[in-house]
């Protein structure tokens, strides 16, 4: 299966964990990577673009890319953004400088806090990342490989990959999918239970004498598997 600007991304991702010996799931770190560029094209160009500014007035972001904006450096810009987000927004929320009706203020702050302009941008790439990876798997040998020789994938992930198969794929084709996913969620979900339980017992004074084995770092590992969060980041 010739590599497009749909599958760099994914073959790239695997082949970083699988070339590191890494435990962490590829999709994690598509996410985390995602997410990365989107910030740094709305602290960018983007920012300046007039159909860019007005879906961020109206969207806003949600606190966690409020607070993650605030890290970058770029004060500058996302004050600019802030300006006219304000601006919309005290224009909406008041009239002649008094607060408008309850229900108005109401509904449009509701709209605000369950709206973020890079969780939306996020959310329509990441459900084109579930697809072609599916699709991938259905094309592509070398890709099944790849999938079967990652160490883990989360908990979302392995759901969420489930859910967009049984939907594209084919009554045949989804077994041989899910038995592929499963090679790689349930032994890693195995090891991960058992070396948590090896890093509690090692608190225990009869153990203390014994190896750590592979659980130093079993609780970041175990939040990463449950929260989908990356086991590094940028």
């Amino acid at each position: 299966m010739p590599e497009t600007i749909y599958t760099i991304p994914i073959n790239e991702a695997f082949d970083k964990v699988i070339s590191e010996q890494s435990c962490a799931c590829p999709f994690c770190n598509l996410e985390r990577d995602l997410e990365f560029n989107e910030l740094d094209l709305i602290l960018g160009a983007s920012m300046m673009e007039p159909d860019i500014r007005q879906k961020t007035n109206k969207s806003g972001f949600c606190p966690d890319h409020f607070r993650k904006m605030t890290t970058r450096g770029k004060r500058l810009p996302l004050a600019l953004m802030l300006e006219s987000h304000l601006n919309e927004l005290y224009g909406s929320l008041t009239k002649k400088d008094t607060p408008v009706s309850p229900d108005k203020a109401v509904k449009r702050i509701g709209e605000l806090r369950s709206s973020c302009y890079v969780c939306d941008r996020m959310n329509y790439y990441y459900t084109k990342i579930m697809s072609n990876a599916v699709y991938m798997w259905s094309q592509d040998d070398g890709f099944r490989q790849k999938l079967k020789g990652a160490k883990s994938v989360c908990m979302k992930h392995f759901c969420d990959l489930v859910t967009v198969g049984s939907k594209e794929l084919s009554k045949k084709q989804f077994p041989d999918f899910y038995a592929d996913l499963g090679s790689v969620f349930a032994p890693y979900f195995k090891e991960l239970c058992a070396d948590v339980s090896w890093f509690c017992k090692k608190f225990d004074y009869r153990y203390q004498d014994e190896p750590w084995n592979n659980s130093k770092d079993a609780v970041e590992r175990a939040v990463s598997f449950l929260s989908s969060l990356p086991t590094e980041g940028k």
